[in-house]
């Protein structure tokens, strides 16, 4: 007779906020028995989700160390500000339990590298919540450059503008900051909302190198259109050891809303994957198309559990180091020029006031178009870029 193990126990660290996206991921497979919800971690009191009820038996605390203790949790999915996770991943990782790591996973290399070796250390894995890499989109795209259907890939870049509102910059005391207590927070738009971005065109990369991409050089622009410390619109240009160069033009401030997109440019055509819809567009397509078949990051870190060796991890932390090597760089730049007056349209008021830099959406197209920088272009609002040499 057969014995069926128990539904592996979860734990979720930092439930309010973006962590009920986590908890309405994770209720139809408690309900469904392919895994079993224990306990639920914030500082604040747990918000209501009709599309995530809290079942009955789980644990609620304020206290991740004193949920660990009790609950026993053999996955923990953290969900907390950028700057506490390698200390609450430490103390997962002692309790013995594998990891769903929000993004950014961490933000040094030093801390990386702290993270891989408490890793080996436990004998536990990490996945690291940049959830597109999950897309079949993305796969198709990596096929058809294996196949050749761009030709020689000159250049990758991707363009993604959204608005944030007041209200998003007081959500919690590292919204917006540089740092917080001494530590790095870095809650700006590359490396915290539009960091998918960043980490599509690397994986553009890493599929035309056979291996994660590393950055020698940056030249990066940044901006704000309020006083935070750190950018709301940036254009990025990385360069590797080998392979095109990566451009990633963003903004929290746009007038017209681009989910994301990632451009592709070969000698043969281009490609442009819409990377949050899953939707693609190949040489010799007459419309863009959806590619359904986006495999949850939770689903596979429980199948990589189960079988190891035959079901490889989504987003291993691995394959994440030359995010945080960008990351790295950029805590080196200078304070994001400040931009105001006829520059910027107000919207709104209280904490739904937008501010909105005008025409900037035709700045990042015109960026990522020519893989220049808008200093490049001649944009009245633009500075001289930083630029960084990076190790390895």
């Amino acid at each position: 007779m057969t014995r069926v193990s128990p539904p592996p126990r979860v734990a979720v660290i930092g439930a309010n906020g973006h962590g009920r996206w986590h908890r309405r991921v994770i209720a139809p497979l408690h309900a469904a028995g392919r895994l079993r919800l224990v306990a639920l971690v914030d500082v604040r009191p747990v918000e209501d989700d009709p599309e995530a009820p809290v079942p009955p038996g789980v644990g609620l605390f304020t206290d991740h160390r004193a949920m660990l203790a009790a609950a026993r949790p053999e996955v923990v999915v953290i969900c907390t500000p950028p700057h506490t996770h390698l200390p609450i991943a430490r103390d997962a990782l002692a309790a013995g339990a594998d990891l769903l790591l929000e993004k950014p996973p961490v933000l040094s290399l030093a801390e990386h590298e702290e993270l891989t070796w408490a890793l080996a250390a436990a004998g536990r894995v990490a996945q690291v919540g940049f959830q597109a890499l999950g897309s079949a989109a993305l796969t198709a795209l990596t096929d058809a450059l294996a196949a050749g259907r761009l030709g020689t890939v000159t250049g990758i870049a991707t363009v993604a503008a959204w608005q944030r509102p007041d209200a998003y910059y007081a959500r919690s005391p590292w919204a917006g900051r540089r740092s917080l207590d001494g530590r790095p927070v870095l809650d700006g738009a590359l490396a915290n909302p539009l960091a998918h971005a960043v980490m599509q065109c690397l994986a553009v990369a890493e599929a035309l190198g056979g291996a994660p991409p590393w950055p020698v050089a940056i030249e990066v622009e940044r901006y704000r259109v309020r006083p935070i410390e750190v950018e709301d619109t940036a254009v990025l240009r990385v360069r590797f050891r080998a392979g095109p160069p990566v451009l990633a033009a963003v903004t929290l401030a746009a007038e017209e809303f681009v989910p994301g997109e990632v451009v592709v440019t070969g000698t043969a055509g281009r490609a442009v994957l819409e990377y949050p819809t899953d939707r693609l567009r190949l040489p010799g397509d007459v419309v863009t198309r959806r590619v359904p078949g986006r495999r949850g990051l939770l689903e596979n870190l429980l199948a990589h559990r189960a079988d190891p060796a035959g079901v490889p991890l989504i987003a291993p932390l691995g394959r994440t180091a030359p995010f945080t090597a960008l990351l790295d760089a950029l805590r080196a730049a200078p304070e994001p020029r400040l931009l105001d007056g006829d520059f910027i349209a107000v919207v709104g008021d209280g904490g739904e006031r937008v501010r909105h830099l005008r025409g900037v959406v035709d700045v990042l197209r015109r960026a990522a178009e020519r893989g220049a920088l808008p200093s490049e272009l001649a944009v009245p609002w633009a500075v001289p870029a930083y630029r960084a040499e990076l190790a390895g």
